[in-house]
């Protein structure tokens, strides 16, 4: 048995809140009415609905009118991306980023094979876009620039106000998945008025999986991609799923009070755990730009072992960590984000990701920074690159 158990995955998912949960639960057992019922039994959960979305719209410093409620980060990106294509019908071209998330990398490649023009930007070593790249990519064919605000597996935060500028001033609709951020970092969408729509996913910041958040600007043309009924105005149609709105509400009221903790507290764990890896571990790198990161996130890449080898000792060590996107992991290729930025194969191949969250603790880094050196020592003596330490041909 482990001697302790130590959860560092949390840009993967994050435990729900013990506060979250007790305000869903009611709306599991007593409140069931739906909120669409004109009857009193549906009027007591739309009144909490109206509540979720006002928490949700405080945390994003946006009006309650803008804030739909989806099942995922999946869906509210495609969803973004379906809109603003099909509320620009002339329009053939889409910018994007070779380091997103699948769920928007993939919706693209699959649109470019349906006739549209996808520009994949690049980034360099650590992870940041050229500027003037973004701008000379855009033109006037172009539909929607879709770039995320910090990347999942480096945590590598964009520049999304200086990109929604540019997108604007091209007469293109601007999106962000912006799932790794909150919570995170501040969001306010009031100063970020150049974002057109913006997608969140609840079980990144404490609530339950299966509950995600389409930020739409007003004024923004929408076309929404599923056909129905009149739920979320006709945005979003389908019987709502009540009791995860309530915890994402609420875990949004949760996220604005932790903020200055996550960019603190977790932030100081997290640096500690870089610089001890570094100092106790040769041939170490980390991934990303040193600080333009989400204050939890550590990508840090160990040459000459694999990362799958790695991540399966630590979990009998009782450390639960990640080699990118949860996503992804089931693919044997490297990242998709690590080559992009260029990490030399022997280091891609052995790429961890730390991600840690409010309920993470000092003695959690004590132990990682206990078990970790020794497992690599450990799979460095077994490799057949580890010795030598040779590039393979």
């Amino acid at each position: 048995m482990a001697k302790r158990q130590v959860y560092a995955d949390n840009n993967a998912t994050t435990q729900v809140d013990e506060q979250v949960i007790a305000e869903m639960i009611p709306y599991l057992r007593e409140f069931y009415g739906n909120p669409s019922s004109m009857h009193y039994f549906g009027g007591q959960v739309e009144k909490k609905l109206t509540e979720a979305r006002e928490r949700v719209a405080s945390m994003l410093n946006a009006e309650p009118t803008e804030i739909i409620f989806t099942s995922c980060g999946t869906e509210s990106d495609n969803m973004a991306i379906h809109s603003a294509l099909m509320s620009a019908p002339e329009k053939r071209h889409i910018v994007t980023t070779k380091v997103e998330h699948p769920a928007v990398l993939n919706y693209c490649k699959q649109l470019s094979k349906r006739g549209y023009g996808v520009t994949f930007l690049s980034v360099d070593r650590q992870g940041m876009l050229d500027m003037n790249e973004v701008r000379d990519s855009i033109h006037d064919d172009t539909a929607v620039v879709s770039i995320m605000h910090a990347n999942n597996e480096t945590g590598v935060i964009f520049p999304i106000a200086e990109i929604g500028r540019i997108a604007k001033e091209k007469g293109a609709f601007f999106h962000t998945d912006a799932v790794q951020t909150a919570g995170k970092v501040p969001i306010d969408l009031q100063k970020l008025d150049m974002v057109d729509m913006l997608a969140l996913s609840g079980h990144k910041f404490h609530a339950p999986k299966g509950i995600g958040i389409l930020y739409i600007r007003r004024g923004t043309k929408f076309r929404p991609l599923l056909i129905g009924g009149h739920q979320e105005r006709g945005r979003r149609p389908g019987t709502e799923n009540t009791a995860s709105i309530v915890a994402i509400g609420k875990a949004a009221e949760l996220a604005a009070l932790s903020l200055n903790d996550e960019q603190t507290r977790v932030k100081a764990m997290r640096d500690r755990l870089e610089k001890e890896l570094l100092a106790r571990i040769p041939d170490a790198l980390v991934n990303g730009h040193p600080m333009q990161r989400t204050p939890n996130t550590l990508n840090i890449s160990f040459q000459y072992v694999e990362g799958e080898a790695i991540l399966l000792m630590l979990s009998e060590a009782g450390i639960a960590a990640s080699s990118g996107s949860a996503c992804t992991s089931g693919s044997l290729e490297p990242s998709h984000v690590l080559r992009a930025m260029g990490v030399p194969f022997t280091a891609a191949h052995g790429s961890v990701r730390f991600s840690l969250s409010r309920y993470n603790t000092e003695e959690d880094i004590d132990y990682i920074i206990e078990q970790l050196p020794p497992v690599i020592t450990r799979l460095r003596e077994i490799s057949p690159f580890g010795a030598d330490k040779e590039t393979p041909h």
